[in-house]
C-alpha cells in the first residue's frame, strides 16, 4: 500500500498519512515529482507506461511518480529514478525546473487528481542499454529529440502524455534553453 502526505491547496503538508487510492477517490493535494532526463546529444528519454498501469497505460511519458509520505521530494524522484529505470542520479546533478499545481477529473474512474506538480532536469551519459526496466511500470524506453516533441504537440499524438499538452510549448521553450546553455546547441 502507498502511503502519501496530504498537502493542501498551498502544498503545505497537513499532517494526514492517507493510502493512494484514498487520496485520489477523495480529490486530495498530494506531491508528485517527475524527471526530464537529457543524454549528451540533447534528446529526452521517454518511458512507455506498463500496460497494467491504471492511468494512461502504454503511454509515452517521462520518469516520476507519486511521493511518499515522510519523504523529501528531492529524495522522491531519486527513488523513482532509480526504481522504474535502475540508475542513480546524484541529488546536485538535479535541477527543479518546474513547481505548479494540478488537477484533473477522471470522470471513468470517478477519481479527481490533484496535486502539486515538481518537475526536475538531468543531464545523463547513459546509453538504452545502461537502463534497467521495472517491469510493473515501464514496457519500454527510447530517447527522442525536442524537435520530434515539437512534432507530436502539433500532431496532438495520443500516445504520450505529459501533466499538460496545453502548455507543453512553455516547456520545450525552457528545454532548449537549457540544452543551449548545459551543451551549446
Amino acid at each position: 500500500m502507498e502511503l502519501l502526505d496530504v498537502v493542501d491547496e498551498k502544498d503545505r503538508i497537513t499532517g494526514k498519512i492517507l493510502d493512494r487510492e484514498t487520496i485520489h477517490e477523495n480529490g486530495l493535494w498530494h506531491r508528485q515529482a517527475t524527471c526530464w532526463i537529457m543524454n549528451k546529444e540533447g534528446k529526452l528519454l521517454f518511458q512507455k507506461r506498463s500496460k497494467l498501469k491504471s492511468h494512461n497505460p502504454s503511454k509515452w511519458s517521462r520518469t516520476g511518480g507519486h511521493i511518499d509520505a515522510g519523504e523529501e521530494v528531492l529524495d522522491g524522484i531519486i527513488r523513482e529514478i532509480k526504481e522504474e529505470i535502475g540508475v542513480n542520479i546524484p541529488k546536485e546533478k538535479l535541477k527543479l525546473i518546474q513547481k505548479e499545481p494540478f488537477e484533473k477529473e477522471y470522470i471513468n474512474k470517478k477519481t479527481k487528481h490533484r496535486y502539486w506538480a515538481y518537475d526536475y532536469f538531468t543531464i545523463v551519459d547513459y546509453k538504452l542499454s545502461d537502463y534497467t526496466m521495472q517491469k510493473e511500470e515501464v514496457d519500454d524506453l527510447k530517447y527522442i529529440s525536442i524537435e520530434e516533441m515539437e512534432e507530436l504537440k502539433k500532431k496532438n499524438n495520443s500516445e504520450y502524455t505529459f501533466v499538460k499538452w496545453e502548455n507543453v510549448e512553455e516547456i520545450i521553450e525552457m528545454l532548449k534553453k537549457i540544452r543551449k546553455e548545459k551543451l551549446g546547441f
